[in-house]
């Protein structure tokens, strides 16, 4: 198998109405009991968690999904070798998350996210 899409992100200008709207919508489970507000969407049985926020200033909103893998940075270099560019590059968030951004060919922005968890 190839590697996993592991977690999804949908922002928009204001983060709680699309938590309430989706949370609605489908059914979803979110909590948004954190300083940032971000709104965690539950892993269910069949499906991958994700995220659910409002976008920081002047930012445009977007649905980003997420690849789990072993390393970014070789990940990074192969994109762009095949066309791609860094958007974001391999940014560690203690305790939560090793993550990047990169633009495929066609201006679609994908996230990475390394399998194993930074230490805190």
């Amino acid at each position: 198998m190839g590697m996993p899409v592991v977690h999804f992100e949908i922002t928009g200008h204001d983060g709680a109405k699309l938590q309430s709207f989706y949370s609605t919508l489908f059914g979803w489970k979110i909590d948004a009991s954190n300083p940032m507000q971000y709104g965690l969407v539950a892993a269910e049985e069949k499906s991958i968690g994700g995220g659910i926020s409002g976008t920081e200033p002047g930012g445009s909103p977007r649905v980003t999904v997420y690849i789990g893998v072993d390393k970014i940075d070789p990940v990074l270099g192969h994109a762009e070798k095949l066309g791609g560019k860094t958007v974001m590059p391999r940014t560690v968030i203690p305790g939560m998350v090793v993550m990047a951004l990169f633009a495929d060919p066609s201006g679609n922005v994908i996230g990475l996210v390394e399998n194993e968890m930074p230490p805190a």
